[in-house]
């Protein structure tokens, strides 16, 4: 009597593993940051050198006016904090992508991409790692501004939460789209100062737009079209519990445009998955 042919269909997963990929994500992320003590202080030493050297010559000659959220005057220290928080979660974002084309070429990410969960939940996990990372790095930097004379209502530091987690996702998904496109380590390099630094200076993180539209009405319009500055403003409102729901919502498609189209580009019938040799799949 033959025995039933054993069905080649695997099971479903259940939420058991899901769960285990997430946290063994997470784990491996907060394992890495820990260890690289130096990216940690390099995340810090940018904005806090613009906090203390640039903001103080800059005091005198960029005066801020009363615009919102704020209701009185404020120095110019005070205005740029929300801008270097933005910042630190755009260059924690790139070096998160970073990482990826280092596991790619290792081989790490390969073991990953070929594991029979979703692809769009194992890099929806690695962003959730690298923004949780990120709010560790911010919130590092709000305590040294604190003892700068920097500080924000108290709620705020609860508001903002939500906006930093936004803003954290749309840059980490911004810089994991573009890691889809690179294939060699060395070329990450360029394409990282080809798109920081004109987000970051094409935007309201250091001077607002009012300024910048009376120097140059075609850059106003630029920094008004970078996401960027909306993610600033997010920030910028949320310290001081009130919302800029323009920002909100750019950031929030921006969000979930860049987040599909890391997807598809890292998905098998395209971007980095049909480079992968036939030994790479299972």
């Amino acid at each position: 009597m033959s025995m039933p042919a054993t069905s080649s269909i695997s099971a479903p997963l259940g939420i058991g593993a899901y769960l285990t990929c997430l946290l063994g994500i997470l784990w491996r992320e907060s394992l890495r940051f820990l260890h690289q003590r130096e990216r940690f202080v390099s995340a810090l030493v940018r904005p806090l050198v613009w906090l203390f050297i640039f903001a103080a010559g800059f005091r005198q000659v960029l005066g801020i006016s009363i615009v919102p959220p704020y209701e009185t005057y404020i120095l110019y220290e005070v205005y740029i904090t929300p801008g270097l928080i933005a910042m630190i979660q755009l260059f924690n974002g790139m070096q998160s992508s970073l990482s990826m084309v280092y596991d790619r070429e290792m081989g790490n990410m390969r073991t990953l991409l070929v594991s029979p969960l979703p692809r769009w939940f194992l890099l929806l996990c690695k962003l959730l790692a690298g923004m949780l990372v990120s709010l560790l790095q911010v919130f590092a930097f709000l305590l040294i501004a604190w003892f700068w004379d920097i500080t924000p209502p108290p709620i705020g530091y609860l508001t903002v939460i939500p906006a930093l987690m936004l803003s954290g996702l749309m840059l980490g998904a911004l810089g994991m789209l573009i890691s889809s496109a690179i294939r060699q380590l060395e070329s990450f390099a360029g394409v990282m100062n080809f798109v920081i630094f004109p987000m970051f200076f094409a935007s309201s993180a250091l001077y607002p737009l009012w300024r910048v539209q009376e120097g140059s009405p075609m850059l106003y319009y630029v920094c008004q079209l970078n996401p960027f500055t909306h993610a600033v403003e997010l920030i910028r409102f949320a310290l001081y519990d009130k919302v800029n729901w323009l920002s909100l919502a750019v950031v929030a498609v921006c969000t979930a445009v860049f987040t599909l189209g890391a997807v598809m580009a890292y998905d098998p019938g395209r971007g980095f998955a049909r480079r992968m040799p036939a030994g790479g799949e299972t």
